[in-house]
């Protein structure tokens, strides 16, 4: 029998990793790239709901799913690669398929203790539509609906991802007097659920969410009762990884876009290129995206390894390179001078975006206090 070596293992994995970059990057080329401006327009105009679609076609809501229930059965540094390429065309959509990893996150880390056959079983086709999940904020800081003896929930889910597209939706819910909340699986179909209308944030507006309320609402258990933090907490660290690659995509696009602007655009003569300060902003760009490389190189690797303190790692390549990013972003918007802050160029948008991000599963200054407080923890 033969059996396969580490390294060839390893070389399995770069090839697979590079055929669904690939994939990705055809994807928003043909898709994503040249409507950018008009994809941005939502809630004002259509959603792009052909090129969501097509994502699953292809399988991107299917990576972190178990090939037990139709899905690739990668870890999220896969889902991380696909993040990077959508993000450096429009990271909407990267949102998207990024809300939905982090709903089928919960649910595979649920199922670590509990069997959650009956929770894959709820949902039509899994790993072919996303699923609705409250990806850009933390349980800390959510108003959760109230969840009774027999799983029905009553309340609002405030700024639900995904809530007025998908069917299903992973929703955390607290009993009262527990502790703790719970997370279930609830059909956003169903007639006591009531679906605002799309809320306009800052940014990723290809990604929309809304506020849904539950009247009574029946809600799968996912996973045991009253430990919805220590799901969230350790899908918070997979998933980290993948918030710092959408950051990554964004910050390489628009470093991509102000290398090419300034280098098209004279003034006085000559390409503004040329001009010391504007080389000195596109170093700073190309410096930090080669930094946010090697971050989220470094994370991927752990993650694959199984390294002691690999979460620590992914969640704090999160918070950093999203921070970059935010920062690049705006200085692309400086090399576009008067042009960066207006809709026709791409710049404004990635700006919005970038700072969007930054909110992926938690707002920075809450994420930054669980970090301290981890190695706190650990140095007692």
């Amino acid at each position: 029998m033969n059996v396969m070596t580490t390294q060839q293992l390893n070389d399995n994995l770069c090839d697979e990793r590079q055929a669904f970059a690939e994939l990705a990057r055809d994807l928003a080329l043909k898709k994503l790239s040249e409507n950018m401006e008009e994809h941005d327009r939502y809630p004002f105009a259509e959603l792009y709901t052909e090129s969501i679609t097509d994502a699953g076609t292809v399988g991107f809501y299917g990576i972190n799913l178990s090939s037990q229930y139709g899905g690739v059965d990668m870890n999220t540094y896969m889902v991380a690669v696909i993040l990077e390429q959508l993000a450096q065309y429009d990271a909407g959509l990267a949102g998207v398929v990024f809300t939905n990893a982090a709903a089928l996150e919960i649910i595979r880390q649920a199922s670590e203790d509990t069997d959650c056959t009956a929770v894959y079983a709820g949902i039509p086709s899994p790993g072919t539509a996303p699923l609705a999940f409250q990806s850009y904020g933390s349980p800390d800081e959510m108003e959760m609906p109230e969840a009774d003896e027999n799983g029905k929930l009553r309340g609002t889910a405030r700024f639900l991802v995904l809530g007025n597209f998908a069917g299903h939706a992973v929703i955390p819910a607290k009993a009262r007097g527990a502790h703790d909340f719970s997370w279930y699986l609830v059909d956003l179909s169903d007639k006591s659920v009531v679906i605002s209308d799309p809320i306009l944030s800052l940014g990723l507006h290809t990604c929309p969410a809304a506020d849904v309320t539950f009247n009574g609402t029946e809600g799968l258990l996912i996973g045991t009762r009253d430990r919805g933090n220590t799901s969230f907490n350790a899908m918070q660290k997979n998933m980290g990884l993948c918030a710092a690659a959408l950051s990554l995509g964004i910050m390489k696009g628009s470093f991509q876009s102000a290398l090419q602007y300034t280098a098209d655009r004279y003034q006085g003569g000559r390409q503004i290129i040329d001009w010391p300060q504007v080389r000195m902003l596109l170093a700073n760009m190309a410096i930090e995206v080669k930094i946010g490389e090697a971050v989220l190189a470094r994370a991927g690797q752990e993650l694959e390894n199984g390294c002691a303190g690999w979460g620590d790692t992914s969640l704090a390549a999160a918070i950093h390179v999203g921070e970059m990013a935010a920062r690049s972003a705006t200085d692309g918007v400086q090399l576009f001078g008067g042009n960066g802050y207006t809709r026709d160029y791409p710049q404004e948008k990635r700006m919005r975006d970038a700072r969007q991000a930054q909110c992926l599963l938690g707002m920075v200054p809450l994420k930054k206090i669980k970090y301290i407080a981890g190695i706190i923890d650990d140095n007692n």
